[in-house]
């Protein structure tokens, strides 16, 4: 049966258990998963696709710009989907409340108009303006546009989403930010700490008011910390949070990453954290009000600057780099980009009867050498990168 996003069926390796498989769709919906006798190829493989929870833009499109059009959004979205990431959180960051929000707004009405936007945009990540405005764990956000939640900011994005999937990235130790994640929380939020300096008690008490992840450990902070209290041991110590990584071998070297692996193998998952520079040559690029620059390195940087602003990633590289760096399978960290975090946000994922017929296939030489690459989706044919 030839493929296409509306039917057909498929033969590889399943990446959970290396068991042999058949997987059948038909109107764009997997009707069929069987084992098969006869083996496929033994670098063949079928995975389910990526999922992250922090794309601030793709494809030289900024999220953070007024007046996106559709076309530049479904670029992006696109983009990002040939890299293996085929579902998404649309992040924006901090900026006036009145401007974040007219922002929202508007391209939550521009996903209304696409079902491919529907089938790819799975909610809202909200990274600011409630955060640490210290140098350093301040970050690429200006400080000068920081402020303190009040309870009307927490119904307002909730009246602005309506259902949708939200999390929200917070420093708790600013005034005000307990009470906003209870009720962010209790509104159906997802609530994140980072960008933040909180100490050890203020962190506990974010985890027992509703907060349950932290964004991106290890970006967001000094490039220098006291050895003896930092925000890294603080979260290594608060087991309750899950814990987001970019595994770009640059915002966590190898060796911070493999110790964080050691120390909380089960909470990890990974994100991109990706600006428009992603899947782009080096040069200049936006994100928002700034002017950032990429080099050959895939490093964003401030220009003339060490400060990073967000990451040229793409999801398909981030797994692999991370194996490299662990000496590990790609299947082992190919769960922490796709399963983790959609189970995080209470989505579904996996494959599965039932679900939209989207996964990647690749031909994969030992435990991390991709030779070839494809994501399938229900929305639109078949990607090669």
């Amino acid at each position: 049966m030839p493929r296409s996003p509306h039917q057909g069926e498929i033969s590889g390796l399943g990446f959970v258990d290396a068991r042999p498989i058949r997987i059948i769709w038909q109107d764009g919906v997997i009707t069929r998963i069987e084992n098969i006798a006869a083996p496929p190829p033994a670098d063949f493989w079928i995975a389910p696709p990526l999922f992250d929870l922090q794309i601030n833009g793709y494809g030289g499109v900024d999220f953070q710009q007024d007046h996106l059009t559709l076309p530049e959004l479904l670029t992006a979205t696109r983009a990002l989907r040939a890299d293996g990431c085929t579902r998404f959180l649309l992040t924006l960051i901090t900026d006036e409340w009145s401007a974040l929000t007219a922002r929202l707004r508007y391209l939550r009405s521009l996903r209304s108009q696409s079902v491919e936007l529907q089938a790819s945009i799975a909610g809202w990540h909200i990274e600011g303006p409630f955060l640490s405005a210290e140098p350093g764990f301040a970050g690429a956000h200006s400080p000068k546009l920081m402020c303190d939640p009040g309870p009307e900011h927490i119904l307002e994005l909730r009246t602005i989403t309506g259902s949708d999937p939200v999390l929200l990235t917070v420093a708790p130790e600013r005034p005000g930010v307990l009470k906003a994640i209870e009720l962010a929380v209790a509104h159906g939020m997802k609530v994140s700490l980072g960008h933040t300096n909180a100490p050890g008690e203020i962190i506990r008490e974010a985890v027992r008011t509703g907060a349950s992840a932290f964004t991106h450990l290890g970006n967001g902070c000094p490039r220098e910390l006291d050895r003896h209290d930092n925000i890294l041991w603080r979260v290594f110590e608060t087991p309750e949070l899950t814990v987001g990584l970019i595994p770009d071998q640059i915002h966590v070297s190898p060796a911070l990453f493999r110790l964080m692996h050691r120390e909380m193998p089960s909470r990890i998952y990974y994100t991109t954290d990706a600006m428009s520079a992603a899947g782009m040559p080096a040069g200049r690029y936006k994100l928002g009000k700034m002017e950032v620059e990429v080099g050959t390195d895939q490093v964003v940087r401030r220009p003339g600057t060490q400060l990073f602003a967000g990451s040229a990633l793409r999801p398909i590289d981030g797994v692999f780099r991370a194996a490299r760096m662990l000496n590990c399978s790609w299947r082992e960290t190919w769960a922490r980009f796709s399963g983790k975090p959609a189970s995080f946000m209470s989505l579904p994922h996996g494959l599965e009867v039932g679900q939209s017929a989207d996964f990647c296939t690749l031909k994969v030489v030992g435990d991390d050498h991709l030779i070839e690459f494809q994501t399938h989706t229900s929305a639109s044919p078949v990607q090669t990168t």
